[in-house]
């Protein structure tokens, strides 16, 4: 069993490597800081990111820019109507030999890859979408009823316009679910957004580098399930994400007025895993309880959904989560 002095400087060492990574990214990559972060922590935490905001925001840049970092093999998808699941996974071809015999050989399609960018993925109909869920989840695929294993680390970041919905598939609860994150890109503030300008319409552009290998990733990710939660912070986890469901006896009156569905278990797991993430992007060895605040949007929000009276009166999930999660931190301080 691995020594606490041991995980100390595991934890350390992974902090100045995730600090050097941080700073590479941001070289293209300009502002942008939070989102930055929760793209790591998904990665650091083994899941997948759903990146959402409107067009020219940098979010294939920056999906590009990670697969250099972090030392991925990375793969692109642009979601189309009429993009096919084969398109996606791959094939089965009949080849012929010169002595005449016939044999089927599989062709592995983009989702063979550590990073593949599923670029916007609702705008492919549910039977193309379905052929993510096997590989976001078991990081495996079946092409005619044989299993072909992923290689590992394997990521899906996959980004939404939150604009234009026509033409488009909502992804079914259940991909949604498989997301660790939502991560919700928003236009820069203006000094990020003069930095943006001078930086890339001159001869030349910062180029980012190298940090981790895949192999460093697997490590990553090992440590970060290794540290240590405060039994104060299991407990704050289940409160929230108990919370959020209206059918339980203890959820706020808010939940029981604003929200048709709440979070499932998985939830609990993602909050648990990010907010070690967040303690490690931060160069701490515990994670608090501010962490589980912060993550709480980004891991709750894709899991939820407000009824048709909450939409219609305007009410908004990162609202009704942040006043559910203060009502709770408030009960914790009373208490």
């Amino acid at each position: 069993m691995v020594g606490t002095e041991d995980l100390v400087g595991d934890i350390e060492t992974l902090g100045d490597q995730l600090a050097q990574a941080k700073a590479s990214i941001t070289k293209r990559f300009i502002g942008q800081e939070r989102v930055v972060d929760l793209t790591l922590a998904a990665l650091l935490c083994g899941g997948h990111g759903l990146l959402i905001g409107l067009p020219g925001l940098g979010k294939t840049r920056l999906v590009e820019t990670l697969s250099t970092v972090m030392g991925l093999e990375g793969a692109r998808i642009q979601f189309t109507p009429d993009l096919m699941p084969a398109d996606i996974l791959g094939s089965e071809v009949l080849e012929t030999a010169p002595d005449g015999a016939r044999s089927f050989r599989f062709l592995e399609g983009p989702v063979f890859c550590q990073l593949l960018m599923a670029d916007e993925i609702n705008r492919a109909s549910p039977r193309t979408q379905s052929a993510l869920l096997q590989a976001m989840q078991e990081k495996s695929v079946t092409i005619a009823g044989q299993a072909h294993p992923l290689e590992l680390p394997f990521h899906v970041l996959a980004t939404q316009n939150p604009i234009e919905q026509e033409g488009t598939y909502p992804l079914p609860e259940a991909q949604l679910d498989r997301f660790l994150v939502q991560i919700d890109v928003h236009n820069p503030d203006r000094d990020t957004e003069r930095e943006i300008l001078l930086a890339t319409t001159g001869v030349e552009e910062a180029q980012s580098s190298q940090v981790f290998t895949a192999a460093d990733l697997l490590a990553a990710q090992n440590v970060l399930r290794r540290m240590p939660v405060g039994e104060a912070i299991v407990e704050l986890i289940l409160d929230l994400v108990r919370a959020c469901r209206p059918e339980e006896e203890a959820a706020p009156q808010i939940v029981r007025d604003s929200v048709s569905w709440g979070p499932g278990p998985r939830a609990a797991q993602a909050l648990m895993l990010t907010v070690r993430a967040q303690a490690l992007l931060e160069g701490r060895l515990v994670p608090s309880a501010d962490d589980v605040m912060r993550m709480a949007v980004p891991v709750l929000t894709h899991r939820m959904q407000l009824t048709f009276a909450a939409r219609a009166r305007g009410a908004r999930l990162n609202d009704v989560i942040a006043q559910v999660a203060a009502q709770i931190t408030q009960g914790q301080a009373a208490a």
